[in-house]
């Protein structure tokens, strides 16, 4: 139970993200509403394209360290595509080269500050009804 109100509580806290930084940048409640739907929706659409041509790269990795090295390139791939569909999402709402800009840096950085913060709650309070359930 535990681990599926983390995983909706991890939707939400993106989805607020994008919400408030959506806002920030136009004044609109309902393009920021349109923008946590539009957002993700594009992320869930190209995701499984981008993960099929990276593990076709990965499968040809010839070592460790090989591998490793893509892996990591795979996820800084990952986050020029997120940031990619932020800059996109804001400035087709707004036309503004400047505002998609901060949309694009500001976002995962939101993402990679607060998230963290966000597991951690939950790690701990997953723990602290593991222990209860098994002291009753």
């Amino acid at each position: 139970m535990v681990v599926a109100a983390k995983k909706t509580s991890q939707v939400i806290t993106h989805m607020a993200i994008a919400f408030v930084i959506a806002y920030a940048l136009t004044g609109s409640v309902m393009f920021s509403g349109l923008a946590i739907i539009i957002e993700p929706v594009i992320n869930v659409l190209l995701l499984p394209f981008h993960e099929k041509a990276w593990a076709a790269i990965r499968a040809r990795a010839r070592s460790e360290r090989e591998r490793y090295a893509r892996l990591a390139a795979e996820k800084i791939s990952q986050t020029a595509m997120h940031m990619a569909v932020a800059f996109a999402v804001i400035y087709c709402a707004t036309g503004s080269l400047a505002f998609g800009g901060i949309a694009a840096i500001l976002e995962p950085v939101c993402n990679v500050l607060l998230l963290p913060i966000h597991d951690r709650f939950w790690d701990r309070l997953e723990v602290r009804v593991a222990g209860h359930h098994g002291a009753a």
